[in-house]
């Protein structure tokens, strides 16, 4: 297999993996638009050139969209490798491009989250254990900071205190997001008209800055759905799937 790193020059001709969908689509311009002023905070995207969900995106950590305290790692915001392309060793090229680059940078590691338990649009810890990474710190809902750390002395990283504790105030459906998922820019404005349609208090809160994210709420800062006050699920959902939650 071969790999394409998408880059500021290539980024309007390249698809993006996770929306193949058309440019004009919303969903590929939103996540365009969010890759584009990344790369300059060092972001790196590397897909495979088979057209498919088949890439990892990885970020120096004290510009992650995530609560977390890990000066000097490198932070994976996503490794996915889906349908077809699965069985052929693709995560392990990509991962292994990632420590690589993460080295020949002088980075202390790499991080991710994971669940105890595999969630969608987490990684799974399964692969991230066979792979070498260990937990260095857990929130509730067993949501869990992973690092593989290159030397035996570096430092662990940690969640920042606010989202150690998934919980809010603000009562009735309140969600957390981000730019980053291109699906919220589809199913995001979905739920809002699907809440007022059938008079469901719903607050959608869109996190528009690197700040808001590492001081949010959550650990999970591109999707994340609360229901008067306790954290629910990361899980993207359409108008369906939410009127099933909603109604027990």
């Amino acid at each position: 297999m071969d790999y394409i790193r998408v880059t500021k020059d290539n980024l309007e001709k390249e698809h993006i993996c996770c929306a193949i969908s058309n440019n004009k689509d919303v969903q590929v311009s939103s996540k365009k638009a969010w890759l584009a002023d990344r790369f300059d905070e060092g972001l790196v995207f590397l897909k495979s050139v088979e057209r498919g969900k088949c890439f990892i995106e990885y970020i120096p950590a004290e510009s992650a969209w995530i609560p977390i305290h890990a000066d000097g790692y490198m932070y994976i915001d996503c490794l996915w490798v889906s349908g077809s392309l699965k069985g052929h060793g693709y995560s392990t090229d990509l991962l292994n491009a990632c420590i690589e680059d993460s080295k020949e940078k002088g980075k202390k590691g790499l991080c991710i989250l994971a669940a105890a338990k595999k969630k969608p649009f987490l990684a799974d810890p399964k692969f991230l254990k066979y792979k070498g990474f260990t937990v260095c710190d857990e929130a509730d809902h067993g949501i869990g900071l992973w690092y593989l750390p290159f030397s035996a002395d570096a430092d662990k990283p940690q969640f920042r205190e606010c989202a150690r504790h998934p919980h809010i105030e603000e009562k009735g459906y309140v969600l957390y997001y981000t730019s980053q998922c291109p699906f919220n820019a589809k199913y995001v404005p979905l739920l809002e008209q699907t809440a007022a349609d059938n008079g469901i208090r719903f607050h959608a809160i869109h996190i528009e800055s690197r700040s808001e994210a590492q001081n949010a709420p959550t650990p999970i800062t591109n999707y994340a759905l609360f229901c008067d006050g306790e954290y629910i699920t990361n899980e993207q959902m359409n108008d369906k799937k939410f009127l099933k939650l909603v109604n027990g």
